[in-house]
């Protein structure tokens, strides 16, 4: 059977990218399972029980949400557990293969030390103090003057830290509510969803924002030698939820 001349050129033109997807899709082993780790930092990552130990359906959030939703659509099985402390986890996810992290803040001191997929969302890095306080802050280094509460090992603590900033640091973000409200600091470093968040769940509500000093993209952080079939797999099904209003969607529930 004689094959039509122009149906052979196409041929020609998509023989190449139909081969490089068979090799990607060949190379992923339908038995790779990812491990995925998350801390409580509502309301992106949470256990549905306020513990700090969590597995599968007993983890919510935002994050986690769109995390499923990336997984399911990619076809990439995983385990999902919450554990605390983040500087464990974050170690743990550096050491082990086929391990992934989130939310992690991606920054430059990061970038070379995970693959990413993301982001998953957008974190606005605040100071929040009682609205009582006669607090005025115009910029970052006006906050130096006042006694400052942030969370151990998280990046917004250690943003300030890396700029000169000494803090008075938590090994849970919800200690910080009482230590506002008791007058053992002035602000609070955190993220403006998750702060406002943990301060409810504290029974606490009236709470200002002073100053929004940085905004920051959350991502999903793979250990380095997890595959880039999976990392590409993973990056083009959130794509996918983005075009199509997915991600806006499960973002909204949580506005």
């Amino acid at each position: 059977m004689k094959m039509n001349y122009r149906h052979f050129l196409k041929l020609l033109v998509l023989w190449p990218l139909l081969f490089c997807l068979g090799v990607a899709k060949a190379e992923i082993n339908p038995r790779t399972t990812i491990i995925l780790l998350t801390e409580n930092y509502p309301p992106f990552n949470m256990s549905v029980n306020d513990k700090n130990f969590a597995r599968e359906d007993n983890i919510d959030g935002l994050s986690t949400d769109i995390v499923r939703e990336m997984f399911k659509r990619a076809g990439v099985k995983y385990r999902l557990s919450l554990r605390f402390p983040w500087s464990r986890i974050y170690k743990l996810t550096q050491q082990k293969r086929n391990y992934g992290l989130f939310s992690t803040t991606r920054t430059e001191a990061r970038e070379d030390l995970f693959k990413w997929v993301g982001p998953l969302v957008v974190n606005e890095w605040v100071f929040l103090t009682l609205n009582n306080k006669p607090i005025r802050l115009r910029n970052l280094n006006e906050a130096r003057k006042y006694r400052i509460g942030g969370y151990k090992g998280d990046a917004i603590a250690n943003h300030l830290e890396n700029n000169g900033f000494n803090l008075v640091l938590s090994f849970r973000d919800n200690e910080n509510v009482a230590k506002l409200v008791d007058g053992r600091i002035d602000l609070w470093a955190t993220g403006n969803l998750s702060g406002r968040y943990l301060a409810q769940l504290e029974g606490v509500e009236n709470l200002k924002n002073v100053l929004t000093f940085k905004s920051t993209e959350m991502y999903l952080a793979f250990n380095k030698e997890t595959s880039d079939e999976v990392i590409d797999v993973l990056q083009n099904a959130l794509d996918e939820m983005v075009r199509d209003g997915t991600h806006q969607t499960l973002t909204n529930d949580y506005l």
